[in-house]
């Protein structure tokens, strides 16, 4: 069963959160900017343990302008991020092969952050969908504990995929998760290696 917070319904697939503190002296406008910065994911790299080394994770990131891949547009500004309005991006990761667009969704307090993520396109390797809409989702917890120190609880989730009949190790997800926390609290990692 998912935590109340997130707002998710019920299913099967993998769960990954992680916990943290982490030191950062600007606000939470400071740290919605690195949310909204689609661009900067471009590069992201984690440690693959299918591979057993560093991979380039996302190899393209763009803002869009609502759900429509041929509607890219500049990275999102702080206003647009405490807007309230749904926020979509594409992404292309190592794996797929075919851009992804994502929703994101925000809510601010002036000691906290919370962004919620989900894909609204399917997820597809070749011709075969992995994931469907819906089915890989997070969310992302920041609240100021005190004046330079942040904690940060996050969740990702993937439903069932082919990926859970061929193999695909639930430290890979680990991997993915724990590269997005370092690039959005801009602290580095230790990633899980066999």
């Amino acid at each position: 069963m998912p935590p109340t917070c997130t707002g998710w319904t019920p299913k099967d697939g993998t769960l990954v959160a992680i916990a943290s503190q982490f030191r950062f002296v600007g606000n939470v406008d400071d740290l919605l900017s690195r949310f909204g910065r689609i661009s900067t994911l471009q590069g992201l790299r984690y440690w693959s343990v299918t591979d057993n080394g560093w991979q380039t994770l996302i190899t393209n990131a763009t803002a869009l302008d609502g759900p429509d891949m041929a509607r890219p547009r500049a990275d999102f500004t702080v206003a647009e991020m405490r807007g309230g309005a749904d926020l979509y991006f594409t992404e292309t990761d190592n794996r797929s092969t075919r851009p992804i667009i994502y929703r994101m969704h925000v809510t601010t307090t002036s000691a906290n952050v919370m962004v919620a993520i989900e894909n609204v396109t399917p997820v597809q390797i070749f011709m075969l969908t992995v994931f469907g809409p819906g089915d890989l989702q997070s969310v992302h917890f920041l609240t100021r504990t005190a004046p330079g120190l942040w904690s940060y609880y996050g969740l990702a989730r993937t439903g069932v995929a082919i990926g859970t009949f061929i193999g695909v190790k639930e430290e890979s997800y680990v991997n993915r998760a724990l590269a997005l926390y370092s690039h959005f609290a801009g602290t580095p990692i230790d990633p899980i290696r066999p």
